[in-house]
């Protein structure tokens, strides 16, 4: 007998079948006339992470929203992470509901704007202001050209009509999804700080996560307290692995076991991109053979590039 229940999959079903924990962002995108609208989202996470020319995040909407409709129009919108408090989440939950026009809510809006980073460099090309309260931002562009969704136009309010995309544009009557190409990362100088110095449990901004509309009545979402660490197993590789590693890695740079202890703790998944690193720098060097000395002057110049970034 097995001790779970079977609860019925229905629409909307990380809402209203799951207790599914979501983050609470605002995406700013530009209206028709110019001007910046803002909406409040949990449907967002990353979708290209590595291994192609660009990042990517994956925006979930419906496609009548002011976001989908100026998206589909401009591909150009902002995802602004907001800092957990009641007034900020107020105001998110106030610009969420279905069908308010810019041109109502806007006004209205509390959230500060201000222009991002591709605006400032590039100032003939019009993008979406920045929410000035959020710890970070990630400027996007639409990649409209995957799965042929450079076709899909805005206009469609009462919902869009078959054939429909399987990830990327109009994907349903209703629904859409936006591959979103990562133009730029904005973020406050004390949480960069912390990231590049190396972050420590009270270095994290307070995020809100919210479990989406759960009944007719309340939004409802929960507050963070404090991080808690807990430590990662140790597993150092054998210097055998690294060695067979480390000799596919070029046909002309090579590495003694001197050099090569001093990597054993480099996870698996990160090895081969280190030990390119190296490759690189010894061919930079005219360098064939890698020694502990050649790795010292490695790492040491590793540690003077992100020195730089403070």
């Amino acid at each position: 007998m097995s001790s779970f229940e079977n609860l019925r999959i229905v629409d909307n079903f990380y809402q209203t079948s799951l207790y599914f924990p979501m983050p609470t962002v605002v995406i700013s995108t530009l209206c028709e006339d110019g001007q910046t609208n803002l909406g409040p989202y949990s449907l967002v996470q990353p979708y290209y992470v590595a291994g192609k020319d660009y990042y990517s995040m994956l925006l979930e909407c419906r496609n009548s929203s002011n976001t989908a409709q100026n998206i589909l129009r401009t591909g150009k919108c902002a995802i602004n992470f907001v800092e957990d408090d009641r007034k900020s989440f107020k105001e998110c939950v106030k610009l969420s509901w279905p069908g308010d026009k810019p041109e109502d809510k806007m006004p209205k809006c509390n959230f500060k704007l201000e222009k991002g980073l591709m605006q400032e460099e590039n100032p003939d090309e019009i993008r979406p202001l920045v929410v000035s309260d959020a710890f970070q931002v990630i400027e996007c562009t639409w990649m409209s050209a995957l799965d042929g969704a450079d076709q899909d136009r805005p206009g469609n309010l009462n919902g869009y009509e078959p054939p429909y995309h399987d990830f990327n544009g109009i994907t349903s009557k209703f629904g859409a999804h936006f591959i979103l190409r990562v133009d730029k990362i904005l973020m406050k100088k004390k949480y960069a700080d912390a990231i590049i110095n190396g972050v420590r449990g009270r270095d994290f901004p307070r995020v809100p996560i919210d479990f989406g509309y759960r009944d007719s009545k309340n939004f409802w979402y929960c507050r963070r307290s404090r991080m808690i660490p807990e430590l990662l197993p140790i597993r150092k590789q054998s210097l055998e692995s690294v060695r067979y590693a480390a000799d596919r890695a070029d046909d002309q740079v090579k590495f003694t076991d001197d050099a090569l202890q001093m990597i054993l703790n480099v996870p698996r998944v990160f090895l081969p991109l280190v030990l390119k690193g190296c490759v690189d720098w010894a061919r930079e060097n005219n360098v064939t053979l890698i020694t502990a000395k050649e790795m010292q002057i490695i790492n040491d110049k590793r540690a003077k590039e992100k020195a730089k970034k403070k």
